[in-house]
């Protein structure tokens, strides 16, 4: 955990012991400062961490890889859906991949009923913007075409930031076919002189220094491109005609403040949308659902959020 914010949170209050159990475990395989790792390194010891928190898959899952639109997928299928669910795993366009949120996909369709089709697009540095948002709008324009039924968006991290993006893209493009979309904890490029971003600026498991090391990998050392909502979604100038959005962050996670402000411009906008902040949870959580009642309730929300865009229904 980074030292020197000004009124920095006492964390050992905001967070419960089960959450420190959690993120004394995940920090033995992945230590905070993994980001000053070559990228391979940081890979490598990323993916020894998802195997030490990798929960079995749920029977009555059939689950089989294809590509769509040249992007490699997993397709977690469930008997009878008629709603599949575009998923874009989280890590910082960097690390991640099908196998590092195989077991989180897998519950997904088990308790939605939906199928699940995860996205492996392209990682920074080998792939730089918009090579990953590229790589996302072509596997869901292909999923939209070979498949029936309703889409859901879905993704965290930089996985929520790009299932935004694609949200924003798809209007005009692919209209009626998305019900929803369900962002977790997602960096969308918000306002980082306030909220979170300086309250939470050296939290537990993510923290600015590491967001700033992120970006400057995704977009290859490059300037970052202004109102540009494939990069940053926040940047958009028009939240109209957005599907239903449910969006669910940490409490003590410098990026909790775009659920915020994306929230208020879907609803400004006259789209439907709302925002949990759920107490006491770190960046990363959905990996402690099965070690802390705060992390699983979180679970719980992405889970109801996905069943219920899916299902046509807002009960917020």
């Amino acid at each position: 955990m980074g030292k020197g914010c000004v009124n920095e949170p006492d964390y050992r209050r905001l967070i419960d012991a089960e959450m420190w159990a959690y993120i004394e475990r995940y920090d033995a395989s992945y230590p905070p400062d993994a980001v000053d790792l070559p990228i391979e390194g940081q890979r490598d010891v990323y993916d020894a961490m998802c195997k030490i928190f990798h929960q079995p898959r749920p029977s009555g899952v059939a689950v089989s890889d294809r590509a769509f639109g040249g992007v490699p997928c997993r397709v977690y299928e469930v008997a009878g859906s008629d709603v599949t669910v575009v998923y874009y795993h989280g890590g910082g366009f960097v690390v991640g991949g099908l196998e590092s949120h195989d077991d989180i996909c897998a519950e997904i369709a088990a308790r939605t009923g939906f199928d699940v089709i995860s996205v492996d697009y392209g990682l920074a540095p080998e792939v730089t913007f918009p090579g990953c948002f590229d790589d996302a709008w072509a596997a869901f324009d292909a999923i939209a075409t070979d498949r029936s039924g309703d889409i859901v968006l879905a993704g965290d991290s930089a996985g929520g930031n790009l299932a935004a993006a694609v949200a924003h893209h798809a209007r005009g493009r692919v209209d009626g076919r998305v019900t929803g979309q369900v962002l977790i904890y997602p960096g969308l490029g918000g306002d980082t002189t306030k909220g979170s971003y300086l309250k939470h600026a050296n939290a537990p498991h993510l923290t600015m220094a590491d967001l700033a090391f992120y970006r400057t990998v995704r977009i290859g050392g490059a300037e970052p491109p202004e109102d540009d909502p494939r990069y940053a979604p926040l940047s958009d100038s028009d939240f109209s005609g957005l599907p239903p959005t449910v969006v669910v962050t940490a409490e003590c996670d410098p990026l909790a403040s775009d659920g915020e402000s994306y929230r208020d411009a879907v609803m400004l906008a006259g789209g439907n949308a709302v925002w949990f902040n759920e107490p006491g949870l770190v960046h990363a959580c959905l990996r402690a659902r099965n070690m802390s009642k705060r992390a699983a309730v979180f679970f719980d929300r992405v889970i109801d959020g996905i069943a219920n865009v899916g299902q046509g229904r807002w009960p917020y």
